[in-house]
């Protein structure tokens, strides 16, 4: 995830003004086979495990500690960018609660069955993001990448 981080040379701000000048429409498109990712993102789709529900799933390092599952309260380290590698957002330790509903239904697929110190590229399409309307700085139909870094799991009881 840092090394990626690195690799990004404009600001978060200049970046994402542009993205949303330049974008009509839906020029990223919904579906992630559909979608041109920029070189530097380095998702390579025939890599990566297609879920049923259309989500995109790389694990990059397989940690060894406890499986974040339904239930249980997830921290994670995040970087999520469009496909056209415009900067979106990121986090150090986000902790939520993981199948409760309050993140895009991809991250929390994306987070499910991850193992503590594991690290993760997730594909999102807009179906499991944002969907047609966008939010904030996110257009209508993006698709998303995520990198993931689980850093902690509590599990229920609190």
């Amino acid at each position: 995830m840092i090394k990626r981080s690195l690799r990004r040379t404009c600001g978060v701000a200049s970046a994402l003004t542009l993205a949303i000048a330049a974008c009509g429409g839906s020029p990223l498109g919904p579906d992630p086979t559909d979608a041109e990712f920029d070189a530097s993102l380095g998702i390579d789709l025939a890599a990566m495990t297609e879920t049923a529900s259309g989500l995109f799933v790389l694990d990059v390092v397989v940690g060894t500690g406890a499986i974040a599952a339904a239930g249980d309260t997830a921290t994670v380290a995040y970087e999520v960018w469009l496909a056209d590698a415009t900067p979106i957002d990121s986090g150090p330790g986000f902790k939520f609660l993981v199948g409760g509903g309050a993140v895009i239904a991809g991250f929390d697929e994306g987070v499910t069955g991850m193992r503590v110190g594991g690290e993760r590229t997730i594909v999102i399409p807009a179906s499991l993001g944002y969907g047609s309307d966008g939010f904030s700085t996110v257009p209508g139909d993006a698709v998303l990448v995520y990198d993931l870094s689980l850093t902690a799991v509590l599990k229920p009881p609190f």
